[in-house]
């Protein structure tokens, strides 16, 4: 039997509301992968749609947590990155990619910090700047266009954009600092949605698109982000493991609208895993 692959997850507990680290942990178990945790924050619901929510801020359990790990000679396949719970946490993140990364150490930066042109709430501009710098240690970058514009300290341009800027933007991003760069939210066309993403070894371009179901879902950048790494992992080239990232994100947010879930909770992700490991060829 092949060796199985580890996965370090670094992203933030919502109690409730799909997202982050309570999204990211069952989907990469699913797709097979031997998957620690090391949570940024700890709130009693994610930041959308709910008001009122407790935030921990873990920060200092961060620098333990990895000493005890390199205690133990860790070795990771891949540090997968999301949503931090401080700036400071840029540079202990940062430190994790240097102590557990390595030729063989896939590193995957979601810089998960704002939507719609406005970042979130516990965010600051000094953190996106950080997050910049956070994101040219990795070889894989999952931005959205607003997490891009922050990046490179651009305009948001909202949906008035053309492909031409697509693919300048993901030059100018991978020019940061990663190899390969997934641009996610990307539309053409009022019925499709879906990702653009560049290799720079190829100079390559590509597109996944899928139906587009009007609405806002919480979670989903998650979903697809955790979905994308297990494509990776399961050896599926980066424009394939874009078109299963997108196609499963569809069929989440699919089974949610017919379950009439509320929203704010996030997608059923939990009902559409037969999907997901059925596409990664798992299923015997």
């Amino acid at each position: 039997m092949e060796r199985q692959k580890r996965v370090g997850a670094i992203h933030d507990i919502s109690c409730v509301g799909r997202c982050s680290l309570t999204v990211a942990l069952p989907i990469l178990s699913a797709a097979g992968f031997d998957t620690g945790v090391l949570p940024t924050a700890v709130l009693s619901t994610h930041t959308g749609g709910f008001e009122g929510f407790t935030y921990r801020d873990l920060t200092e359990d961060i620098e333990p947590i990895s000493k005890h790990w390199q205690s133990l000679n860790l070795k990771f396949d891949a540090l997968y990155s999301g949503f931090l719970g401080s700036f400071a946490q840029i540079d202990l993140v940062a430190d994790l990619f240097k102590t557990f990364g390595g030729e063989d150490t896939l590193v995957m930066v979601d810089p998960v910090m704002a939507d719609n042109g406005v970042l979130y709430s516990v965010y600051s501009p000094e953190m996106a700047k950080g997050m910049a710098k956070l994101c040219s240690m990795a070889d894989i970058i999952v931005p959205n266009l607003t997490e891009a514009a922050f990046m490179l300290e651009e305009e948001y341009v909202g949906d008035d954009y053309s492909q031409e800027y697509i693919e300048k933007t993901l030059r100018k991003l991978s020019d940061m600092g990663a190899e390969k760069v997934v641009l996610t939210g990307i539309s053409f066309d009022s019925a499709k949605l879906g990702a653009a993403c560049y290799d720079r070894k190829t100079d390559s371009v590509s597109y996944a698109f899928n139906e587009r179901v009007e609405g806002y879902f919480h979670g989903t950048g998650d979903v697809f982000g955790s979905t994308l790494l297990s494509g990776l992992l399961n050896n599926f080239s980066l424009a394939e493991a874009t078109q299963i990232a997108v196609d499963y994100t569809l069929k989440c947010i699919q089974l949610t609208v017919e379950a009439n879930q509320e929203r704010r909770y996030g997608v059923c992700f939990e009902r559409a895993l037969p999907h997901l490991i059925q596409r990664l060829g798992l299923m015997k």
